[in-house]
């Protein structure tokens, strides 16, 4: 498989504490969902931030298509930013409360639409556009006109999602993206999920600190405690008896 993100010893401290990420390196391959799951403070989100640019590391390198991110200065990256996208855990936060949801939805492209070649999606207006994204998360293009606040969680989180998709980009970040949301909602935005990825071949970073989401979503799965990561694994292989203390009480409890 062709490597998409290569994370070769990152950590992250934060003014002179124990390191919120130590040493962690793995990689993603085009394609692929890769999971990390660990309880909440493991580190997970600080990593995701790194991953994305959104926090400096203190050392390590991150590689996204064989291009040294943290060589970038913020010009450079703006261009590289197409290529990576976030969906976070609370929606609302994530979307500007004055915008319409069409106007959310067009923000992506809009920055980027000189550098893009899209596949799936073509642009022919605003309104089609904005159509093709609503309903390739399953809304109807009514919401387009609504502000974030007329609309449920589990329909802003799928705005979020169109939003992500919107570019095509090569890798989405998944950080607890279905935590905030009912059970029944859950499951149709994991689904969701799992058929973009198949549809727009794109690769995932999926963070929960729910082993069953992360074993349902991904291909293989990192664990992680006290911002190291102590075990990884192909999702067959997550009841292996060479699995470490730690996933074994998470698998106890989940």
């Amino acid at each position: 498989m062709n490597k998409l993100l290569t994370v070769n010893q990152l950590t992250k401290s934060y003014e002179k504490r124990k390191a919120a990420v130590e040493g962690v390196s793995f990689e993603i391959n085009t394609g692929e969902c890769l999971g990390l799951v660990g309880e909440s403070g493991c580190g997970k989100s600080t990593l995701a931030r790194c991953l994305l640019r959104i926090e400096p590391i203190d050392s390590g390198e991150i590689r996204l298509q064989n291009k040294n991110l943290e060589r970038l200065n913020d010009r450079q990256l703006v261009p590289f930013r197409r290529h990576f996208q976030a969906v976070f855990q609370n929606p609302m936060a994530s979307l500007n409360p004055k915008l319409k949801i069409k106007e959310s939805l067009m923000d992506p492209y809009m920055q980027f639409q000189d550098d893009l070649s899209l596949q799936y999606f073509s642009y022919t207006s605003k309104e089609g556009f904005v159509r093709q994204l609503l309903e390739a998360v399953e809304l109807t293009d009514d919401l387009a006109d609504r502000y974030p606040h007329e609309l449920s969680g589990g329909q802003r989180q799928r705005v979020t999602i169109a939003r992500a998709i919107s570019i095509e980009p090569d890798l989405i970040v998944l950080d607890e993206p279905t935590a905030s949301l009912d059970v029944l909602t859950q499951g149709s935005v994991l689904e969701l999920l799992a058929e973009l990825r198949k549809i727009l071949s794109l690769s995932y970073l999926f963070i929960s600190h729910d082993l069953a989401a992360v074993r349902q979503m991904s291909q293989r799965i990192l664990v992680m405690r006290e911002g190291k990561l102590v075990d990884q694994f192909n999702r067959d292989d997550l009841f292996g008896e060479d699995r470490h203390p730690y996933t074994k009480e998470l698998i106890s409890i989940f």
